[in-house]
């Protein structure tokens, strides 16, 4: 699986060209799913591209804009893909950049690669357990070799300045739980300092060293986290379940998860 890495990572870059297309004509075509979340024509485009990819290595795949599977039938997947192909789709329409497409690759209930890809930024997140967690800045160009990519990124996590603690939360789920978590940090951390950011690049700045820790106290879906979730892990950090401290799963007969922490030493 390794050797298809990289054209999976390209995959990434080839959904982020199409939806910043979308961004520039600012014809978003916007239509509500049924829990009232926004879909545009930007998430089709990007999953079409990846599913045309993804579909050749025969590999289940879930997939927030396909038809979700029932459980019955995917609960002895042993190896699945799990794909948002735009997550952050309100930043999107408002016209932020914190918008990423996420692909990762799931065994035995773990993420084993990652990639997250930030079309208006060119930044570029990817990682497995074989060669650790990467960042890459202003990508231009697709690669034609993994070490090529590898040579051209920074190793994760990167050397951080240690100045004020830093928490990173959600733009628009910031709710009390979370806020009663930054309080009770306070007391240990009395200059700590909040950024907030959208979509999977709260998990991201956790495993570039950004952000100290990312509490989430509100809803989300496994392929929100997946892809993140592999670049925290594989630059030595953990995304754990909040109540036990257990490492977060994936294909769970509910695709919702657990409240969840992130940090780079938990």
């Amino acid at each position: 699986m390794k050797k298809n890495y990289l054209e999976v990572v390209n995959t990434a870059i080839d959904a982020g060209y199409e939806i910043m297309k979308v961004y520039s004509s600012q014809n978003f075509e916007i239509e509500f799913k049924q829990d009232n979340s926004p879909l545009t024509i930007a998430d089709k485009k990007s999953n079409e591209i990846i599913m045309n990819t993804l579909k050749k290595f025969d590999i289940p795949i879930i997939s927030e804009e396909n038809k979700q599977i029932d459980y019955e039938q995917r609960k002895n997947w042993v190896k699945f893909w799990l794909v948002d192909p735009l997550d952050g789709t309100k930043e999107f329409i408002n016209r932020l950049a914190d918008f990423t497409v996420n692909i990762a690759l799931i065994e035995n209930q773990i993420p084993v690669f990652g990639v997250v890809y930030v079309p208006a930024k060119q930044e570029l997140f990817f990682a497995s357990k074989e060669f650790g967690s990467f960042q890459c800045n202003n990508i231009i160009k697709k690669y034609n070799t993994l070490n090529d990519l590898i040579n051209s990124s920074q190793k994760l996590p990167l050397k951080k300045n240690n100045f004020n603690y830093k928490v990173i939360a959600s733009k628009s789920h910031f709710n009390k739980e979370t806020e009663d978590f930054i309080e009770k940090l306070k007391t240990e951390y009395p200059d700590l300092e909040l950024i907030n950011v959208g979509s999977s690049l709260k998990l991201c700045a956790i495993a570039n060293g950004v952000a100290d820790i990312y509490p989430r106290f509100g809803p989300t879906m496994e392929w929100d986290i997946a892809a993140g979730h592999a670049i925290v892990k594989y630059a030595g950090g953990k995304v754990v379940q909040a109540e036990n401290h257990q490492e977060m799963i994936y294909n769970k007969e509910n695709l919702l998860n657990p409240y969840f922490i992130v940090s780079l030493n938990n």
